[in-house]
């Protein structure tokens, strides 16, 4: 019995947040935090989205004077090297759909806490953000889809470095074995053993048509922020924000 009073003792003393509301500063003290949260956790996965770009680069580095420190090293290597960087830039997009739902988190609180108050005019241009992002917080979701987050990192940092190893490429197989003086001289620095000289070059032309695609195919992130809260198409729910 005692332990049945402890436990009816334990409900009725917790909080009642339906039937007591919270004053003014209560409230203030629970944005202050959330916020301090959201822009701790925004950070952690932008610092992310900086290694994977800091990996790409190195690994892009490091092909390059592999290939060129000598003849014997195939062109292929560069090749295989855009394996490399697109397994990269694919782990980047994964991350900066995580990095944007925190992101977008927090700017909703900026725009309309902190903004109103440093305007002195304690009046939120959007009225009913507060629920908008108590209903993130239930169910998250990304803001946009993954191919939107490959364009959006693609065009931002790997569009340069693909080109770079695309150049490469061709200026490895313009100068190694031999300079290039006739297509004959171009096939034969091409070719590669059994591999024929047109399998190469297929595979380049694939890369730059891919890097098309990307950019100018692929959907663009939403121009500004608020269509991220109103799309009609809802994103995919997060399944783990913990990844």
């Amino acid at each position: 019995m005692n332990d049945e009073h402890r436990d009816e003792d334990k409900l009725t003393s917790r909080a009642d947040y339906e039937s007591d509301s919270l004053n003014r500063q209560e409230y203030i003290a629970a944005i202050v935090h959330l916020y301090r949260g959201e822009l701790h956790r925004a950070t952690v996965w932008r610092m992310r989205l900086d290694n994977t770009t800091n990996w790409s680069i190195i690994t892009v580095a490091g092909l390059l004077t592999f290939s060129f420190d000598g003849q014997n090293h195939s062109h292929w290597v560069l090749l295989v090297g855009v394996l490399l960087l697109t397994s990269f830039l694919s782990i980047e997009a994964r991350r900066f759909r995580f990095f944007d739902v925190w992101r977008y988190r927090v700017r909703k609180i900026e725009e309309n806490f902190y903004g109103p108050i440093l305007r002195r005019d304690v009046v939120s241009p959007d009225r009913v953000w507060g629920d908008r992002v108590a209903e993130d917080l239930l169910h998250p979701v990304f803001k946009i889809s993954y191919r939107a987050a490959l364009r959006a990192r693609f065009t931002r940092n790997y569009w340069v470095l693909y080109s770079v190893l695309l150049g490469g490429w061709c200026l490895k197989v313009m100068l190694e074995p031999s300079p290039v003086h006739s297509f004959a001289d171009l096939r034969a620095n091409l070719s590669g053993g059994v591999i024929p000289w047109w399998i190469p070059a297929m595979v380049a032309a694939s890369i730059a048509v891919m890097m098309v695609v990307t950019a100018f195919a692929f959907p663009k992130a939403p121009i500004n922020e608020e269509s991220y809260w109103t799309q009609e198409d809802t994103p995919h729910e997060v399944s783990n924000l913990d990844v």
